[in-house]
């Protein structure tokens, strides 16, 4: 069969071949560090001594089998969309008329992310919740990302990426369905709409629905505090944090190669944004991300050997700066306290009809560092649309 045009869902169980694992260990085992830079800060990298820290704990204490073992505890697929092998978790409901949502994950992330929000979406009743809000859940690897590997082409910009999920809806069998996303699913979410206006009941991200265009000098003085602070986080982040997109978004294969050929490489890689975008910064990430989360998300990575692919799909292929079409799909955003939303740069392009501002709380990586708040402002915002 021609795979560019095999529509067939197939059952799908995660099963790292035990060489792979143990080559893991053995490369870990022979790392080997470089003397710490004057300062050793985080300024300049990750600091050395807690780089070795975590280096050790994935070498000595992470166990992939019994993390793989809990993962095959979720339902899981593969499609191929386009030529392209699409990976999903696929979690119905017990309750019949529960609402479809898509949840999309971003970069350095994974599907990894949405794991244990299963039990509280899908189930409310068991978790304190009301029946009425369960949601049966579709979450995909994007293309280039985990299971959804290898690359096959080029092209898989957001909006290609969203029509992909329109299909994979399709085959599903969901007509209707909301959607959900943080940071690279921030973006794709709305393209949803855009798509299929006609089956999306509502868009719901968390962080920016985009990024603030050129605001005038007026127009800044009249905004809250807050969003003169956004502005100014974003103008900081253009300055200093700028340098990982244009290496990914130019040199997506030469990041690549030193990202599949050393674990400890992909590991500081992905610890330096884990690191800059939760909140609070002075907190270390696995204080705030959970440390087996992110040494299995690193394995993840190493074994699919897709730092390179998901570099070159989050980054190469996106349309930043673009202005796109308002869907006139209803819209939820929720704005943590490292995040950078501005409502009135965001009201043009969506349908905004719910805004939530935690100032004190939560950085980029909501559904691990505040899964209860996101789901709070999901479950309320689908059960407004009911209404």
């Amino acid at each position: 069969m021609n795979i560019a045009h095999d529509s067939t869902i197939t059952p799908f169980l995660v099963d790292i071949p035990q060489a792979d694992v143990d080559d893991l260990a053995s490369r870990l085992r022979a790392t080997r560090l470089p003397a710490p830079l004057p300062g050793d800060g985080w300024d300049t990298g990750i600091p050395s001594g807690y780089l070795h820290e975590l280096v050790s704990a994935w070498t000595e204490d992470f166990d992939w089998r019994t993390f793989e073992a809990r993962v095959n505890e979720v339902p899981q697929f593969t499609t191929v969309i386009d030529g392209q092998r699409i990976h999903f978790a696929h979690v119905r409901s017990a309750v019949p008329d529960a609402t479809p949502v898509i949840l999309t994950h971003g970069w350095p992330g994974s599907f990894l992310e949405f794991l244990h929000l299963i039990g509280p979406l899908t189930d409310p009743e068991s978790h304190g919740g009301d029946r009425a809000d369960a949601a049966h859940l579709i979450i995909p690897s994007l293309p280039g990302f985990g299971f959804s590997t290898p690359l096959q082409c080029a092209g898989w910009t957001t909006a290609h990426i969203a029509a992909a999920w329109v299909q994979l809806m399709d085959r599903i069998g969901y007509g209707r369905f909301a959607v959900q996303g943080g940071d690279l699913g921030a973006s794709i979410s709305p393209e949803v709409a855009r798509v299929a206006p006609e089956r999306v009941i509502g868009v719901n991200v968390n962080g920016a629905l985009g990024f603030p265009s050129d605001i005038g000098e007026d127009a800044r003085v009249a905004m809250s505090p807050l969003d003169q602070d956004r502005i100014a986080r974003v103008g900081r982040f253009m300055n200093e944090e700028f340098g990982y997109i244009a290496i990914q978004s130019t040199r997506p294969g030469l990041v690549g190669v030193a990202l599949a050929d050393s674990p400890v490489a992909q590991l500081a890689w992905m610890l330096d944004k884990f690191r800059a975008w939760t909140w609070p910064l002075e907190m270390l990430p696995d204080e705030i991300l959970g440390r087996e989360w992110i040494l299995a998300n690193a394995s993840l990575y190493w074994f699919t050997a897709s730092g390179g692919s998901s570099a070159y799909v989050g980054y190469a292929q996106s349309s930043w700066g673009a202005a796109p079409v308002n869907s006139g799909v209803p819209t939820a955003a929720i704005q943590f306290a490292h995040d950078v939303g501005i409502r009135s740069q965001s009201s043009q392009a969506n349908t905004i009809v719910r805004w939530s501002d935690i100032e004190d709380r939560g950085g980029h990586f909501a559904a691990l560092e505040e899964p209860e708040l996101l789901i709070d402002d999901l479950r309320s915002f689908l059960r407004e649309l009911k209404q």
